[in-house]
C-alpha cells in the first residue's frame, strides 16, 4: 500500500485505500484467510450477518425470490458476496428444484473455499464466477454487499470542499512500521445534497460512485430479471442530514466498532452506510424499475416472519426476532427491489410499509 501511494505521487483517494485494504489479493480483509463472520468474538470473527444469526432470514428471502421467479419467468439466482455461504445454503434448501442454477460471484478466494465446502451437497446446482457474463437472466441477491464497496470521502472546511485521501505518515528506521495519515486535496466532487449547515461548520461525508456503477452494470447485463439488495443505510435526506456531519464510515474488529480505518489495515472490516436514493436513481438511469424500498423488518414480516416465529423454540425464536427488532437489525437495515425486462409488479416483501416516497 505504501508503494502504491509512492507511485501515485504520495497521495491516493480513500476509495483506492479502501479497495486495497479490503480486496488486495492475499492481504486485504476479504482476500485473506482470517475468520470474519460469526456470532462471538472468541471464534475470531468480527461481525455477524443476518444469515448467520438465523436460518429464518434465508427462508424468508426465498419467498421473495420465488415471487420474482414467477413474475420474471426465470429460475436462476445470482448471489454477490456470499460470505460463508449461509444465505446460499438457506435459499437452496428452501427453493429446491425451483432454482435451476445458483451462481456465486465473490472476489474472496478464502471465502470461496468455505462456500464450496458448505454447499458441496448441492452439486452442480451451484457454480462460481469471477465476473458477469455479457447477458444474464434471473434474480440477483446481495446481502451486505453495497456497504463493502469503496467510497469516496468528501470534507467541507470553511466552505471549501476537499477529497480526503491517504498518505504515508511515518516509517520506522527498519521499514517495518508504516503509519498512514489523512490528507485532503481540492475537488470538484460534491455530495448530491448540500448540507444545511453554516459554511464554517466542518462536514465529512461519503459518496458512492462504485456502488452506483455496480447497479448500472447489473442493469446493463440483465435482460430479464430482478435484483434484491439488503443493507444498512438511509434515503438521501437522512444520509446527508446535518446531524450526520461526521459521515457513516466505520470499522469492525472482534465485534467492536471504531472509526479509524488507517490502523490494523487488512485485519478489520471497513464499511459505510448505503445511500439508497443514489442506488435507486442509478438503477432508473440505467433502465431498471424500482419496485419497492422498505425496512428489513417490514420486508421479513411481509414474507411471513410472524408465522415462522410461532413455529420456533424459544432460543431460535429470540435469534430470529432480532432480524425485525427496531434496535437490532429491523430498522437499521433496508431492502430495495429492482427489475429489468419485465412488467412491474408489487413484490411480496413490499406489500406493506413501502417507503419509496422517502427515497
Amino acid at each position: 500500500m505504501a508503494e502504491a501511494i509512492a507511485q501515485a505521487g504520495g497521495w491516493i483517494p480513500f476509495d483506492e485505500f479502501m479497495r486495497m485494504a479490503l480486496y488486495e489479493p492475499g492481504l486485504g480483509y476479504y482476500a485473506n484467510s482470517r475468520s470474519k463472520f460469526g456470532v462471538m468474538p472468541e471464534h475470531g470473527s468480527d461481525f455477524v450477518t443476518a444469515p448467520e444469526l438465523s436460518p429464518v432470514f434465508g427462508e424468508l428471502v426465498a419467498v421473495q425470490v420465488q415471487d420474482a421467479f414467477a413474475h420474471t419467468g426465470t429460475s436462476e439466482v445470482w448471489e454477490f458476496g456470499a460470505g460463508t455461504g449461509a444465505l446460499a445454503e438457506q435459499l437452496l434448501s428452501t427453493l429446491g428444484t425451483a432454482c435451476t442454477r445458483y451462481t456465486i460471484v465473490d472476489v474472496s478466494g478464502s471465502l470461496r473455499l468455505r462456500q464450496q465446502e458448505r454447499l458441496a451437497r448441492f452439486g452442480d446446482q451451484v457454480q462460481w464466477a469471477d465476473s458477469l457474463p455479457a447477458q444474464m437472466q434471473g434474480v440477483v441477491v446481495g446481502n451486505e454487499v453495497l456497504d463493502a464497496m469503496p467510497v469516496k470521502l468528501l470534507l467541507r472546511q470553511q466552505g471549501v470542499w476537499q477529497e480526503r485521501g491517504v498518505v504515508v505518515g511515518s516509517v520506522s528506521e527498519d521499514g517495518e512500521d508504516i503509519r498512514f495519515a489523512w490528507a485532503e486535496r481540492p475537488t470538484q466532487l460534491r455530495p448530491p445534497v448540500e448540507p444545511e449547515l453554516p459554511p464554517e461548520a466542518e462536514y465529512l461525508t461519503e459518496i458512492h460512485p462504485q456502488g452506483e456503477a455496480f447497479v448500472a452494470t447489473l442493469a446493463d447485463r440483465i435482460t430479464c430479471g430482478a435484483v434484491l439488495l439488503i443493507d444498512y443505510g438511509f434515503g438521501e435526506s437522512e444520509y446527508y442530514h446535518p446531524q450526520r456531519h461526521m459521515g457513516t464510515l466505520v470499522c469492525h474488529h472482534l465485534h467492536q466498532v471504531d472509526s479509524d480505518p488507517l490502523v490494523l489495515v487488512g485485519l478489520k472490516d471497513i464499511t459505510a452506510h448505503v445511500n439508497f436514493t443514489g442506488i435507486a436513481v442509478a438503477a432508473q438511469d440505467a433502465g431498471m424499475d424500482v419496485l419497492g424500498y422498505t425496512s428489513q423488518a417490514h420486508f421479513l414480516i411481509n414474507c411471513g416472519l410472524g408465522a415462522k416465529l410461532d413455529q420456533l423454540e424459544v432460543i431460535a425464536r429470540s435469534k430470529a426476532a432480532k432480524l425485525m427488532m427496531e434496535h437490532e437489525m429491523g430498522e437499521f437495515f433496508k431492502a430495495i427491489m429492482l427489475s429489468k425486462g419485465v412488467a412491474s409488479w408489487e413484490p411480496a416483501g413490499f406489500v406493506q410499509g413501502d417507503r419509496m416516497h422517502r427515497l
